[in-house]
């Protein structure tokens, strides 16, 4: 396998993210603090290069990349999992099945949704055609937990967090982490 390097981004704070709610295909915006967050990112990537710069086609990821980068091609690949009847449920009164699964990360099958299989799938896909190098990826929490699960990381990062993973030698490079906690029990 060719030499691949992802700088993986999770979006800046939502609503949705702040609040505790599941967002995955619903387009919520960033607030004036995930704003704040993007741009927070730009110092890091200044001065990197790049093979590619991609992001999730969701508004959230595509002005995460706009204030962190600037221009990103935007993939509807990169979504989120879409969470079906459950998009816009509290994470508190999320039934305990559905809860305990995306704990656990397995075994996710939401009505009207991806189960984590069809995710992971459309997301090897888009992997599947980058070129060697390094990659710039705007993406989602659940996007970034499968793709670090691979290199042995179970954490869902909190918004505005960069993980970068030697995706060759399913290696963690770096993780640069924001100071702002995440309200899920499961992100934290």
């Amino acid at each position: 396998m060719a030499d691949l390097e992802l700088w993986l981004v999770r979006h800046g704070e939502t609503s949705a993210s702040r609040d505790g709610r599941l967002a995955g295909w619903d387009d919520v915006p960033l607030t004036e603090r995930g704003v704040e967050q993007a741009r927070a990112l730009r110092p890091l990537l200044e001065g990197e290069r790049f093979a590619g710069v991609w992001s999730s086609d969701l508004q959230r990821a595509a002005d995460t990349a706009r204030l962190a980068w600037g221009s990103a091609e935007a993939d509807p690949r990169l979504r989120e999992i879409h969470f079906g009847s459950l998009e816009g449920q509290d994470w508190d009164v999320l039934d305990t099945r559905h809860r305990q699964a995306l704990v656990d990360f397995a075994g996710f099958d939401p009505p009207g949704g991806e189960k984590l299989e069809v995710v992971a799938a459309r997301v090897g896909e888009f992997l599947a055609g980058l070129e060697a190098g390094r990659h710039l990826v705007f993406t989602h929490g659940g996007v970034i937990r499968l793709l670090s699960r691979e290199v042995g990381e179970m954490e869902f990062l909190a918004t505005g967090t960069v993980l970068a993973l030697d995706w060759s030698s399913k290696t963690v490079l770096f993780r640069r982490e924001n100071a702002i906690p995440s309200p899920l029990p499961f992100a934290r």
